[in-house]
C-alpha cells in the first residue's frame, strides 16, 4: 500500500492547481493525484475549449507557486468592466486604473493552461495515477484507503475531492448535493471583433439573458450567452453568419462588430452546493463542492479560495493532524462564508436581470447609473470582480 500525505481525487483545474500549491508549499509532504482521464491523447473534460476568468486575487496567490503567468501567450489581462441593461440607460463601468492594479483580473483559455498545469504535475515530485478511478475507499480512524480500478492501493491522512460537478468520489462517501437547475443554459464560443478589444470586458444583461464577452489573445472574445434552454440548439445549428447576425443584434455593437465565430458548445447552468463541504478526513473543493451561474464570472476564483484556505490549514496543522477533526472543521468554518455569498451574489443578480417588471427594471438602472456616478458606491461590485472577499473568508 503506498501511502501519502494528501491524496486528491481529481486533476482538472481544481485539483492540478491544489496539488501543485500544496506541494510547493510544503515539499516534503507526499501528494498523490487520482486521474480519470489521460490529459494528452484524449480531451480531457475539464480542458476544452472554453475560457475562464481570473480574478485579481486569484492571479496574485497563484503568482506566488508559478502557477500564473501574465506573459503566457494564452493569457489576456482585463483592464475594463463594462456593464450595462442593454434597451435601458444604466450602465457603469470598471476600472483598473482607479484601483491601483495592473488589471482587474486575467482571461485564460483553459486548454493551454490545464495542459501547462499538467506539465508542472509531471516535473514535481508527485505520485500520479493516470488513468484511474476510485473503485473503493473505506475511511478509518487515523487514514483513508483507497483501492483503484487499476489494482492500486493507496492510503493518505486526507483524501481531497476535486473530481468535478458529477463527483462519483461524492457519492461513495453519500455527501449529497442539493441542486436546481436554470431554465437558462450557456452558449459558449469564441468570436472575432472588427478593431481589437483594448483589454475590455462587457457584461450585457438582454431580454434573452446575460451575455459576457471576455478579452482574449489575438484580439479575440470568449462569449458566454445565457439563454432559455430551447433556444441553445436553434443557435447552436445556425450558420456562422446567421450566429454572427443573431449575436450584433442582440449584443448591440457596443463592443464593435463582430466578424467571425468559431466552435459552439453549450452547458447546462446550475445553483448547487454539497450538503457538507467535509467528511471523517475528506475535504471537498471546486466543483465538486459548488456550482453556479456564470454571470459574474466566480466560479473558478471560489475554488481557488478553497485551495488556498486548504494549503493555509495544511500548512498549519501538523503533519500527523491533517484530516482530523480539527482540521476539517476548521477548513468547513472557513469556507462556508464566503460560499454563501458567492451563490446568493450571482442567482441574486440572474433573477433581477431577468425580470421584466418595469419597476424592477428601473431600480436596477438607478443602482447601475449610481455606481457609474460614484466610485464609492461601485466599489462593493469591483471587490467582488477582483475577488477580494469580505473579512473571514481567508
Amino acid at each position: 500500500m503506498q501511502q501519502f500525505d494528501v491524496l486528491i481525487v481529481g486533476g482538472g483545474m481544481a485539483g492540478a492547481t491544489a496539488a501543485l500549491a500544496i506541494k510547493k508549499q510544503c515539499p516534503t509532504y507526499h501528494i498523490g493525484v487520482i486521474e480519470a482521464f489521460e490529459p494528452q491523447g484524449q480531451a480531457h473534460p475539464s480542458f476544452d475549449d472554453r475560457s475562464i476568468a481570473l480574478a485579481e486575487q486569484s492571479v496574485s496567490y497563484l503568482k506566488q507557486f508559478g502557477l500564473f503567468n501574465p506573459q503566457w501567450s494564452f493569457a489576456q489581462a482585463i483592464h475594463q468592466v463594462h456593464v450595462s441593461d442593454r434597451g435601458h440607460f444604466g450602465k457603469t463601468d470598471i476600472d483598473h486604473q482607479h484601483y491601483n492594479c495592473d488589471a482587474l483580473g486575467y482571461v485564460v483559455e483553459v486548454n493551454p493552461y490545464g495542459n501547462e498545469l499538467h506539465r508542472q504535475l509531471q516535473s514535481a515530485d508527485i505520485g500520479m495515477f493516470c488513468p484511474a478511478n476510485v473503485a473503493q475507499l473505506e475511511q478509518r480512524i487515523d487514514h483513508v484507503s483507497v483501492t483503484l480500478t487499476t489494482g492500486d492501493l493507496l492510503s493518505s491522512k486526507l483524501l481531497v475531492l476535486a473530481d468535478g460537478a458529477k463527483s462519483p468520489t461524492r457519492d461513495k462517501l453519500q455527501l449529497g448535493f442539493t441542486s436546481k437547475a436554470y431554465e437558462q443554459g450557456a452558449l459558449i464560443a469564441n468570436v472575432e471583433v472588427a478593431g481589437g478589444h483594448d483589454g475590455q470586458a462587457f457584461e450585457r444583461f438582454t431580454e434573452h439573458g446575460p451575455m459576457a464577452l471576455l478579452p482574449m489573445s489575438k484580439d479575440r472574445y470568449s462569449l458566454v450567452w445565457c439563454m432559455h434552454r430551447d433556444q441553445l440548439h436553434e443557435y447552436q445549428t445556425m450558420t456562422g453568419t446567421q450566429f454572427i447576425e443573431a449575436l450584433q443584434s442582440a449584443f448591440g455593437f457596443r463592443a464593435g462588430i463582430f466578424t467571425q465565430v468559431g466552435v459552439r458548445a453549450q452547458y447546462p447552468l446550475v445553483l448547487g452546493k454539497v450538503d457538507r463541504v467535509v467528511h471523517h478526513r475528506a475535504v471537498v473543493i471546486g466543483n465538486a463542492a459548488h456550482a453556479i451561474h456564470p454571470i459574474a464570472g466566480q466560479g473558478f476564483n471560489l475554488g481557488v479560495r478553497d485551495i488556498q484556505s486548504l494549503v493555509l490549514l495544511i500548512e498549519k496543522y501538523p503533519r500527523e493532524a491533517l484530516g482530523e477533526f480539527a482540521f476539517t472543521h476548521e477548513f468547513e468554518q472557513s469556507r462556508l462564508a464566503d460560499i454563501d455569498h458567492v451563490m446568493t451574489l450571482t442567482d441574486g443578480l440572474v433573477r433581477l436581470f431577468s425580470n421584466r417588471s418595469r419597476l424592477v427594471a428601473l431600480g436596477r438602472n438607478c443602482g447601475l447609473l449610481a455606481m457609474a456616478l460614484s466610485t464609492r458606491l461601485k466599489s462593493p461590485l469591483a471587490k467582488q470582480l477582483m475577488g477580494h472577499v469580505r473579512k473571514g473568508n481567508k
